[in-house]
């Protein structure tokens, strides 16, 4: 009894990334059999293609710490990764994912991205901003649990407010104006052009 007592008072705080992929997850795995077609925020994007995205971007991490480079790993995530069980495949990437980051060192790293080299610790952020936007629009997408932790907002919010005008960048839509007293989610949201929802 004592054991399981120390164990509760001091659980295992999950990293930002980590506790990002648990979120798209408790979406992904919400997805009724009619809504993979529906769209998205994004606006080429149904929520099969915006889970298919950031399947990809995980199916990549152990590749890129283990120091491939991007013409190394070349098209093999290109196109569908989902086959015939999309929750299956992003579970499996996901996990594959985040326990190449829990290898003591991976953020010292050095990363080979296509416009340079980063640590692991940018990658890793980056990527955990990248998946809460991508968590809210796929809330969107399937109309559930559109509220997102709010420490993984402003985790998000920290990380895109030091990127500048993201716009450039042609991954996010120009940011929208919001009023002075918006909450940090509305903000977040719009930093990436996206409207929240009251």
């Amino acid at each position: 009894m004592a054991h399981h007592n120390r164990h509760r008072q001091a659980p295992r705080k999950d990293t930002p990334h980590a506790e990002a992929l648990a979120a798209f997850t408790e979406r992904v795995r919400l997805v009724t059999p009619g809504q993979w077609d529906a769209p998205t925020p994004c606006a080429d994007w149904t929520v099969r293609d915006l889970v298919n995205h950031l399947t990809s971007e995980q199916l990549w991490v152990p590749e890129l710490l283990m120091g491939s480079t991007v013409s190394e790993v070349g098209a093999r995530f290109d196109g569908d990764v989902l086959g015939d069980d999309p929750v299956a495949a992003w579970t499996a990437a996901a996990d594959a994912a985040r326990e190449a980051f829990a290898v003591p060192g991976a953020a010292e790293l050095t990363v080979h991205l296509s416009f340079g080299d980063v640590s692991g610790q940018y990658y890793l952020d980056q990527l955990t901003a990248d998946a809460v936007v991508h968590t809210w629009d796929l809330a969107e997408g399937i109309g559930r649990l559109t509220r997102l932790p709010a420490d993984l907002v402003d985790f998000a919010l920290d990380e895109f407010t030091g990127y500048g005008d993201l716009s450039g960048s042609g991954l996010f839509d120009p940011p929208l104006p919001v009023p002075a007293d918006a909450g940090p989610q509305t903000r977040l949201l719009a930093l990436v052009g996206r409207r929240d929802r009251p």
